[in-house]
């Protein structure tokens, strides 16, 4: 019988908590605030982030550019940063989504627009789960969230 690989296992527990995340998020159940998702190389997710840079800002109180300042992510609602125009298609989905949680930007950076359509993050999203996992790493690290 072959071992088990442990990080296959992980990533499909991960993957069935987003799944069931998502499902609740779109029932109107609440989500679990519990699933950690962001145990990735906050290190590596530095250097991911040089490819938001172009239109994103992670420092307390740097400006907004082309998309909003990042810093307080996690403990901000979606499309809730007062001083940026948001789509109607982000606001919209900020109504049915209160809060980023790990889970939603996880899915969310696969690519933006499959789950926000009509965004104006035109960023195509990173395909492998680890680069997402070390990205939320970082934005948790750097914008200052506290678990």
């Amino acid at each position: 019988m072959k071992p088990i690989n442990q990080n296959f296992l992980s990533r499909g527990v991960k993957m069935l908590a987003l799944a069931a995340a998502l499902s609740g998020m779109m029932t109107g159940i609440a989500l679990a605030d519990d699933v950690d998702v962001a145990d990735g190389n906050a290190a590596h997710g530095e250097k991911i982030f040089n490819k938001c840079k172009a239109c994103h800002t992670i420092e307390e109180g740097g400006p907004n550019r082309v998309g909003p300042n990042l810093y307080g992510i996690m403990d901000r609602g979606v499309a809730k940063k007062a001083d940026y125009n948001y789509s109607k298609a982000m606001k919209d989905f900020g109504a049915k989504t209160p809060k980023w949680t790990e889970e939603i930007l996880f899915k969310y950076l696969e690519k933006p627009r499959d789950l926000v359509p009509g965004t104006y993050m035109s960023f195509a999203g990173l395909k492998k789960p680890q680069d997402r996992d070390d990205l939320l790493a970082y934005l948790e690290k750097a914008s200052g969230h506290e678990k």
